[in-house]
């Protein structure tokens, strides 16, 4: 059976990559399933669910005017098989282990009401800190950007 967009076909796996697997669907043309189209379950390592020289069921997604053909297997099967599975989120984002004073967007509280500020009272609180620190920037007080200093300075 020819290749075709949206047809289901028999196939081999030949090779495994970090990020797919490539399949020979015969006739000479080989496909890569992404390791997203692997399964309908979040997938970390695409060799914990494929192995060189399994027998895959596939369907083709697309095939690009250079003759790539894109691949997958969820999508392949049964309906009534993925009724029962259910998908798995991906694995949480680890958070860093230092933790920095708070910014002014997030999560500082009014001390005054004891409640998040508004979006006003933020920029207005941001602003006043810029113009602070550009004031004693301007004033030359700080040599590393390029202010009056006793040593070698401008004149």
């Amino acid at each position: 059976m020819a290749a075709e967009v949206g047809s289901l076909v028999d196939g081999k796996v030949t090779g495994i990559i970090e990020y797919g697997a490539f399949v020979d669907i015969g006739e000479g043309k080989t496909g890569m399933v992404h390791i997203s189209e692997v399964s309908p379950t979040y997938v970390t390592n695409i060799r914990d669910h494929l192995a060189v020289g399994q027998q895959v069921r596939v369907k083709v997604l697309s095939i690009s005017p250079e003759g790539k053909v894109s691949l997958s297997i969820k999508k392949a099967l049964d309906p009534d098989a993925l009724a029962g599975a259910k998908p798995t989120p991906p694995p949480p984002v680890k958070q860093p282990r230092h933790s920095s004073p708070p910014n002014v967007w997030q999560g500082q509280r009014n001390a005054n009401a004891g409640e998040p500020q508004n979006f006003e009272d933020m920029m207005s609180r941001f602003k006043q800190t810029s113009e602070d620190k550009i004031s004693t920037l301007r004033r030359g007080g700080d040599t590393r950007y390029g202010g009056n200093s006793k040593r070698g300075g401008r004149k």
